[in-house]
């Protein structure tokens, strides 16, 4: 384990070979597993597993019961909440290994994801998209996408700061917290200024 200014719990377990960022805090049962890349101020609630050669950005926030599996990356700022669940096998069998078969899931910047929420692998989850609670995400979510239910359907847009954007005839909108204006074209949001 390369050597930072971070916390663990006594009770969590980290394996050879992590890089753990400064800032960084692990607490109770939680276990990080070889090969892993954490960055600066991440959290992990209790008992998450983080698996073999994972890698997290800075400012990533796992809450309880998350388990992310080889094959995820998830980039800085992202919020993993609470029991949500990564998958890395389409077709898993127990007396089948498909170790070979692990599908790549990468969470973009910013993105949040709710809740019991399934992550079926192999999709891109947009930067700064929303997935509600219980969500199951089967295909891949746009950037600033809000996205509810099993499968997972999109009924609108946030800004970076979570809050739903209206976007009038002409593909505009204002956040309300943060007065960012962003535009709507094609599908397709971006942040203006």
């Amino acid at each position: 384990m390369e050597k930072s200014d971070f916390f663990a719990h006594k009770t969590a377990v980290i394996d050879d070979n992590c890089k753990i960022g400064n800032g960084t805090k692990i607490w109770h049962f939680s276990h990080i597993m070889s090969n892993c890349v954490i960055g600066e101020n991440c959290s992990f609630g209790q008992n998450v597993v983080v698996s073999p050669d994972v890698i997290l950005g800075s400012n990533v926030k796992v809450q309880n019961n998350v388990s992310i599996y080889t094959g995820v990356i998830c980039e800085d700022d992202v919020f993993l909440g609470p029991s949500m669940v990564f998958t890395n096998v389409i077709n898993p069998r127990s007396a089948i290994a498909r170790k070979d078969e692990y599908k790549k899931t990468i969470v973009k910047k910013g993105a949040s994801i709710g809740a019991n929420a399934t992550i079926v692998c192999g999709n891109s989850i947009g930067e700064y998209s929303l997935i509600g609670a219980g969500s199951v995400v089967t295909k891949e979510i746009p950037a600033y996408a809000l996205v509810v239910g099993n499968p997972s359907k999109q009924i609108g847009w946030v800004s970076e700061y979570g809050h739903r954007l209206n976007f009038d005839a002409k593909g505009f909108a204002i956040c309300p917290e943060s007065k960012e204006k962003y535009q709507l074209n094609n599908n397709k949001v971006a942040k203006i200024y």
